[in-house]
């Protein structure tokens, strides 16, 4: 999931079409996509009460995160069995997961200014770029902040990639643990 920001020195209007399409999409994305970070960012205690209790209740969390997630035009078992549904839903059931999984999000927000690293990463790093992935930036605007040794853009593939494109993500992996050797 690359993460970066559009570039201060740059003004909009000479934003590539690739940087205005991602600059689109993040802000569709925080306008129709972010209620689960408010509630498991500020009251996740609640929440977890509410999923930890209720079968029905963690299967539609996990399942509309799955959906809007993922790269199935709002059908999730174009990607996705039943069992694999199934089976990641029982491991946070059976294992009364579903608090230690959310309450992450609580702890970035109180510690946002510890959260992101400053100035420039010099560690080799690798980006697997799925069109469908919830968050994304373009290489120009990751650049700044990363040592991109390996930038892979996939046609399909969204926030699950490992479960619906495994070879894509296996190869990438691959081509970047390479260059390392």
């Amino acid at each position: 999931m690359p993460i970066g920001r559009p570039p201060e020195d740059r003004p909009q209007e000479e934003w590539t079409d690739r940087e205005r399409e991602v600059a689109a999409q993040m802000a569709h994305w925080q306008a129709q996509e972010t209620g689960y970070q408010a509630i498991q960012g500020t009251k996740p205690q609640t929440l977890a009460y509410g999923l930890t209790d209720s079968p029905a209740g963690l299967a539609a969390w996990i399942t509309e995160k799955w959906r809007s997630w993922s790269d199935c035009d709002g059908d999730i078992e174009t990607r996705f069995s039943k069992d694999e549904i199934l089976t990641n839903i029982s491991i946070y059931w059976f294992g009364q997961t579903i608090n230690s999984s959310t309450r992450y999000y609580y702890e970035m927000r109180q510690n946002q200014a510890e959260n992101f690293l400053p100035g420039r990463l010099e560690t080799p790093t690798g980006f697997s770029v799925f069109p469908k992935e919830i968050i994304t930036a373009p290489r120009s605007w990751c650049e700044p902040g990363y040592n991109i040794t390996q930038w892979s853009e996939h046609d399909k593939g969204g926030h699950f990639a490992a479960l619906e494109e495994p070879d894509l993500l296996v190869q990438d992996i691959r081509d970047f643990f390479r260059l390392l050797r």
